[in-house]
């Protein structure tokens, strides 16, 4: 019932310039039963079949925006079992590197996140479909609305301006990035799809992995034609400043070759990124987190856009997990934090089980609200600046390096402590100056990384770029092996393929 289905759809589509959302999950979900349901936010199924409008266009790219939210059941309905309740960069970075535990009190519940957290998974895990089937919904829905933006048949048709048209192409360019960024990250060489998919033919040739080599190639394409297309300003729409901006392109470039550790590209590109005077420090650590400043601090340069009280939903459904005793700080992480740093408390608060930053107050207001407006940061100017301080120290200039880093360490330090009382002036000392040699300066900048961007998502690929995984978890009482570097493929895609998939090594 469920391929019929899936055939009926295919067939819908009759040409490219017709709307078909949900495509990619032909060849790599299997048109499981979340199927069944509208999927919220797109063009609904009685639309499908029309001819584009400038309208249905724009409601293309927005929807590709989705999977980046933390709204709840984007995809399915409660499909616990298929690690789709929310997007879970929580799971397969910060509680699998270490810095957050499943839950407050240690229980049975959801067990497969306890064991993506030691690292006793097998390719079944539920975690793994979960993020690879938002990423590749994402992809599908950005391959559907760069496919039509491009057309030109059906753009002279449409009521759009070219300015508008770029604008949306650039932003379409970058997400298709982004979320490659993280499927090679977490998995290495995928399948690359660029085209939308017609029919089970073209699904089958393109069920194959391509090599990491090409998945970052792609990466590059994009974010160069995203760069291309985005007006030099700092929201490239002044009415929603949640878009892509070329500053989140060109920062996006910058993290692509810190992963390559193109250390003077890097550089470069962070250099690039300042010459425009967008972003800055703000002056409170918390700022970059609060639901009352979003939009008006200076620090944010890309994050998804909750909001309450929508219909189809668009709030942060973290918060209702939050509630329900998840998301939890190790005493590891807490440890890490030097006496009196108040990012602490900003991150996490032990004694009331509040979760800051992730709630976007302090006073846990939205904590079991999974309807909360809190946005999900996902790059901000302090990471910039690390790559940045990083890059310097990897090409032997320790001391711009560390004076990047004492920016950070003064802004936590001028940022009062969470009661309103000014945290101690010889907190957080600077590090210029003293001396450090190279290998000291890393172990700062690791250091620094950690306590500034806890429960941001960053750690786990942070600790296996550096190629410390294995030592740090280990010593965590980890189950990690060298080859738990890449994720298993889940073992529905590489079964839904016939094996034209392959799995990783060790899985």
């Amino acid at each position: 019932m469920q391929t019929s289905k899936c055939l009926k759809i295919s067939i819908m589509k009759k040409s490219i310039l017709k709307f078909l959302i949900v495509v990619c999950f032909i060849a790599f979900s299997g048109c499981d039963s979340y199927l069944d349901e509208d999927p919220i936010g797109l063009i609904t199924k009685d639309r499908i079949d029309t001819e584009p409008t400038a309208a249905s266009i724009i409601s293309s790219v927005n929807s590709t925006y989705q999977l980046l939210s933390r709204t709840l059941n984007v995809i399915g309905q409660w499909n616990w079992d298929q690690g789709t309740i929310t997007r879970n960069d929580f799971l397969l970075q910060d509680i699998a590197s270490g810095d957050m535990q499943k839950k407050w009190n240690p229980d049975g519940d959801q067990a497969w996140m306890d064991e993506v957290a030691a690292f006793n998974f097998t390719s079944m895990n539920p975690g793994f479909n979960g993020i690879w089937s938002y990423d590749y919904e994402g992809i599908s829905r950005a391959n559907q609305a760069i496919t039509t933006l491009n057309n030109s048949e059906v753009m002279s048709s449409v009521d759009m301006d070219g300015a508008t048209k770029d604008r949306l192409l650039g932003e379409v360019y970058f997400l298709r990035a982004f979320y490659y960024f993280d499927l090679v990250n977490n998995f290495g060489g995928v399948p690359l799809l660029t085209e939308p998919l017609q029919d089970f033919s073209d699904a089958y040739q393109v069920a194959k992995r391509s090599t990491q080599q090409e998945i970052w190639a792609q990466i590059t394409a994009d974010l160069q034609e995203s760069v291309s297309l985005l007006a030099e300003q700092k929201y490239s729409s002044n009415a929603e400043p949640w878009r892509v901006s070329i500053g989140a392109a060109i920062a996006m470039q910058a993290k692509v070759n810190l992963f390559q550790q193109n250390w003077n590209e890097v550089i470069n590109k962070v250099n690039q990124l300042q010459g425009y005077n967008f972003y800055s420090l703000d002056n409170n650590y918390f700022d970059p987190f609060d639901v009352n400043k979003e939009y008006q601090e200076n620090e944010v340069i890309f994050s998804y856009d909750h909001v309450s009280g929508l219909t189809p939903s668009k709030g942060n459904g973290l918060s209702a997990l939050m509630g329900w005793g998840f998301l939890a700080p190790t005493q590891n992480f807490v440890d890490a934090f030097e006496e009196n740093d108040p990012r602490l408390e900003y991150t996490v608060q032990v004694a009331q089980q509040q979760q800051h930053k992730l709630l976007g107050t302090t006073d846990g207001r939205y904590k079991g609200n999974e309807d909360s407006p809190g946005n999900k940061v996902y790059i901000r100017y302090a990471d910039v600046l690390l790559w940045k301080a990083e890059a310097f120290i990897e090409n032997g200039e320790i001391e711009k390096g560390l004076a990047i880093i004492d920016q950070i360490r003064t802004r936590a330090r001028n940022t009062p402590k969470i009661d309103g009382s000014a945290t101690p002036s010889n907190a957080l000392p600077n590090y210029a100056g003293t001396g450090v040699s190279k290998a000291e300066a890393l172990q700062i900048l690791r250091h620094e990384r950690r306590v500034e961007l806890g429960f941001e998502s960053q750690r786990f690929n942070d600790l296996k770029r550096w190629g410390i995984a294995e030592d740090v978890l280990t010593n965590l009482g980890k189950n990690y092996q060298s080859y738990n570097s890449l994720y298993p493929i889940p073992q529905g895609e590489i079964d839904r393929s016939g094996g034209q998939i392959e799995q990783n090594p060790g899985y």
